[in-house]
């Protein structure tokens, strides 16, 4: 019930706040659908489709997030939230409900676009995709919620998107295949979560092969959403009322 009041705290101030809900649910499929046109060809962009449907929940999310619980931290609510009877995974979990959501909302209408507007022939199943997309958006989510804990103003929140970002770009096989990098950053790039989530996506996308890879891809994207909220409910101090 304390998760569930708080997602619909959260939601009630998302709805209040219009460009917040349009740079979430808006800015991916726009950005889609400009990168659809600057490229220019079909065969290509159905090759980018896949990593661009992935990075792009990721990042939006992870902005949002990461500045809408700082301004909670800074402005004293998360204090007076934890000197309540209210546990610290029930902040989160609730936090994560309510911008999950909001990344249904997201995901939906950046497939919709993406499959019916830009032509993108899917090879494997819709559901498959929707999984991968969702599971990116709730990994940025979870990921924002344990940074804003180390930022102190919202342009620090905003530093830690490249931070994050790049080297899960760079290393996660959509510039070089990972096995020709060098060991090291094969190594890295075997404990990025991003990593995982671009392989689902491909073979979601591109081949339709539901295997064993598709799975444990799957179960590495979770595992790193569930240990990203754990860590952020370690970060918050329980204060006695």
């Amino acid at each position: 019930m304390i998760t569930l009041a708080t997602a619909r705290r959260i939601l009630a101030q998302l709805r209040n706040d219009h460009r917040t809900v349009a740079l979430m649910v808006l800015v991916p499929s726009l950005i889609m659908i400009l990168l659809y046109y600057v490229i220019d060809n079909g065969p290509v962009f159905a090759q980018w489709a896949p990593a661009l449907l992935s990075i792009f929940p990721f990042l939006v999310m992870f902005l949002v997030t990461s500045i809408a619980t700082l301004r909670e931290r800074t402005s004293g609510t998360l204090e007076r939230l934890m000197a309540s009877p209210l546990r610290q995974l029930d902040l989160l979990l609730g936090y994560g409900l309510a911008f999950g959501a909001a990344a249904v909302l997201q995901v939906a209408l950046a497939l919709t676009v993406s499959l019916t507007w830009l032509g993108l022939d899917l090879r494997g199943e819709l559901w498959a995709l929707v999984l991968v997309a969702l599971l990116n958006s709730l990994l940025g989510t979870a990921l924002g919620l344990f940074c804003s804990a180390f930022a102190r103003s919202e342009f620090q929140a905003v530093q830690f998107m490249p931070l994050v970002m790049v080297p899960q770009l760079l290393l996660g096989g959509i510039i070089v295949p990972r096995d020709q990098m060098a060991t090291v950053l094969e190594w890295i790039s075997n404990v990025l979560p991003m990593s995982y989530a671009l392989e689902a996506m491909k073979l979601a996308v591109m081949t339709g092969d539901l295997g064993s890879d598709f799975w444990r891809d799957i179960a590495v994207v979770a595992g790193s959403v569930l240990l990203a909220l754990v860590l952020g409910a370690a970060t918050l101090k329980r204060r006695t009322p």
